[in-house]
């Protein structure tokens, strides 16, 4: 028997993040709605891997509340997936009263049952209360030798420290090579089991039964929304709603998505309704009550991490920066939000309150003291601020920027950022008046769905507006697979056309090393040719055919300037010299720069100044790895901006390499000397000021 569900008023759930051992370990998060989830703990373990793991690691954690309502089960992987995805034999049992303190018991299956000398893994455990047996059945699956994964059963013994039976098959995949990650939900009378299918296709499927433990009936299609591999399906049943949510880790992205059904037959995403502050792998849900949210809260959730909840809109919620150490806390604002009557709009949780000294920002800092039931009050000085910089909401790259004479406007061409590995597939693109508000024009090109011969590594894109026939026609360069394409639109804001075949797909003669990514396409003012560069590891260079869409022969140079070039060209001409712009060091270090050399021509060779540095690190204002660039003009002035990407602030100088695919855009004031040289930009939080792109 399950406690009322009218009690429950929100939602735990716990999981792992990811496949470094650091990783492999019991994290909690919980939410009030169900769809938006804050971590405890900073993201860190609520237990110790090592202390109750046989491996040092465990992983795919089921959190079940006990048939008396106030009893909690927990059920883990023991394994690290560093030894090797066929390494683990065990799984670790955990019992709690209160959510906190938790008792742990391994359980080697190999070890603990005969029989078991060819098994290679038990993955995925999870619990449920079978009420004819009154105990509590423990579910996972088994590889032996040679044979497919299976899914077994078994009855954990009353103090959940063993298992008192030998495991039984619970459930094959009569169609698929193995069965996964298996979920039971009661649903109507029928027990209905989720599970992975590996082998012949992958993905979640459903077996349904009238009995808990077998005669469970495959119903022989996918249930997952999407195309992408997925796993660890987990079902849990809304509370002040209708209908379910199914989850399940979309591993090769980085992210989980979220589907609702109300009759478990039929699955809406819903990933748009859904927030987290984390990045789970494979975990589970269930609800829970006002006075244990209390004592999660009390026990993980600090005064800083409260804060850090604010979600006002007019809010940059990528860059708000708090020092624990000043008890600061500064909340960059978007263009036009007026400061006298802004509101951060802290999410609230039970057992916590927060309050302010004033409520006019426009007039100085305001303190904000947050109060968690069981600890010391805190208080914070807070600031509001409207800061231009980063200019894009979100995580993007490689900006390119031009301005286009058929709007009027500016548009600003990046990589999508934020995936792991830079893995994102599309491209986007934004548009401005002034350089300030920037609106999102949306996606402009998918490669899984627009390009044939690249579906991957959407990358650090340039684009051009040339006159062809009386007609605006737009020319797009992109990077997908590692090589370099072009698309076509009439309108800057597309939809674009590939042109069906990559437009550079190998090295230049004589280059031995790099990858043919970055693309920079320029057109020279003295004579309307445009050229063509690109390059990782060395610059190359070529002047484009009238059709804008090939390579006139012959004319690919190798331009590298010297050894500090590493990748994104930029090119532009001011008063007859030509400036080539690069980026130095590697995208994922702080050092990521930008520095220059001229040439008398687009092809011709670069000379590289002595004190050639456009832009750097500012450590003093906590930016980070500016680099990979582009430069506006504006129009009919000697008026120059640059774009740069930089690693988020000010998240990014503490994520590692991670912080290489966690970029954000920035535009700063660029100026030349009297002798044409560049002078340093130093990077702001600022930006720019207001700047009609016509005046």
């Amino acid at each position: 028997m399950k406690a009322p569900e009218e009690k429950y008023s929100g939602y735990l759930f716990t999981y792992f993040t990811g496949n470094d051992k650091s990783e492999e370990a019991i994290r909690f998060a919980v939410s009030q709605d169900g769809y938006n989830y804050r971590a405890l703990n900073g993201n860190k373990p609520i237990v110790s891997s090592a202390q109750i793991s046989s491996t040092g690691g465990v992983r795919d954690p089921h959190i079940l509340r006990g048939a008396d309502g106030k009893t909690f089960y927990m059920v883990v992987t023991d394994m690290v997936s560093a030894n090797g995805w066929s390494s683990n034999r065990a799984m670790v049992l955990l019992k709690s009263t209160d959510l906190v303190n938790w008792t742990s018991s391994v359980v080697n299956i190999q070890k603990r049952f005969a029989g078991n000398e060819k098994l290679l893994r038990v993955w995925a455990p999870q619990t449920i209360y079978d009420p004819e047996a009154k105990k509590y059945m423990v579910y996972f699956s088994m590889k032996h030798g040679d044979d497919p994964d299976k899914i077994y059963y078994a009855y954990a013994n009353q103090d959940f420290t063993d298992l008192e039976s030998e495991p039984k098959q619970l459930f094959f995949s009569p169609t698929n090579g193995a069965a996964i990650d298996g979920d039971i939900v009661l649903k109507d009378g029928k027990y209905h089991l989720f599970f992975k299918t590996e082998g012949e296709g992958s993905g979640i499927k459903i077996a349904v039964s009238d009995k808990l433990t077998g005669g469970y009936v495959l119903q022989d299609r996918y249930v997952q929304q999407t195309k992408d591999p997925v796993e660890g399906a987990g079902v849990f049943k809304l509370i002040n709603e209708p209908g379910y949510i199914l989850m399940y880790d979309v591993y090769t992205k980085g992210r989980y998505q979220f589907t609702k059904t109300t009759d478990l037959q039929n699955f809406t995403v819903v990933d748009n309704e859904v927030s987290m502050n984390f990045h789970p792998r494979h975990g589970t849900v269930i609800p829970i009550t006002t006075r244990e949210y209390e004592v999660l809260v009390s026990k993980w959730l600090t005064a800083e991490e409260v804060l850090l909840t604010a979600k006002a809109p007019g809010l940059k919620r990528f860059n708000v920066a708090l020092d624990s150490a000043r008890r600061t806390l500064h909340l960059p604002v978007k263009p036009g939000i007026d400061l006298s009557a802004f509101k951060p709009q802290f999410e609230s949780f039970p057992g916590v309150t927060v309050s302010s000294s004033a409520a006019d920002f426009s007039k100085g800092g305001v303190n904000y003291t947050v109060e968690i039931k069981g600890k010391q009050p805190q208080t914070f000085a807070a600031t509001a601020r409207e800061d231009h910089n980063p200019v894009l909401d979100g995580f993007f790259a490689d900006p390119d920027i031009i301005y286009a004479e058929k709007t009027g406007k500016y548009y600003i061409y990046p990589t999508s950022d934020g995936f792991d590995g830079w893995s994102g597939t599309y491209f986007k693109t934004f548009s401005s008046p002034d350089l300030v508000n920037w609106k999102d024009e949306g996606v402009i090109l998918d490669l899984p769905k627009d390009v044939s011969w690249g579906k991957r590594n959407a990358w650090a894109p340039a684009i051009i507006e040339k006159k062809v026939n009386g007609q605006y026609k737009y020319f797009y360069y992109f990077t997908a697979a590692q090589k370099v394409g072009v698309a076509v639109s009439d309108s800057p804001t597309g939809p674009f056309m590939d042109s069906g075949e990559p437009l550079v797909d190998q090295l230049p003669p004589g280059v031995k090393g790099g990858q043919q990514i970055d693309p920079d396409v320029f057109t020279d003012p003295k004579t309307g040719k445009s050229y063509l560069y690109w390059g990782n590891g060395y610059m190359a260079g070529a002047e484009l055919n009238p059709d804008m869409i090939s390579i006139k022969p012959n004319t690919i140079k190798v331009l590298t300037p010297d050894n500090t070039f590493r990748e994104g060209t930029h090119v532009l001409c001011r008063k007859g010299i030509y400036y080539f712009l690069w980026s130095e060091d590697d995208t994922r270090s702080e050092n990521y720069r930008v520095r220059y050399g001229t040439s008398t021509s687009p092809l011709g060779k670069i000379k590289v100044p002595a004190n050639n540095l456009v832009i750097a690190k500012d450590p003093a204002s906590r930016i980070y790895g500016t680099g990979h660039n582009s430069v506006i003009q504006v129009p009919g002035k000697d008026e120059w901006y640059i774009v740069y990407h930089r690693f988020n602030y000010p998240k990014g100088i503490t994520m590692g390499d991670a912080a290489g695919f966690n970029r954000e855009v920035a535009i700063d004031r660029m100026e030349f000397n009297a002798d044409g040289t560049i002078k340093q930009v130093t990077p702001t939080h600022g930006g720019v000021t207001n700047l009609k792109a016509k005046q």
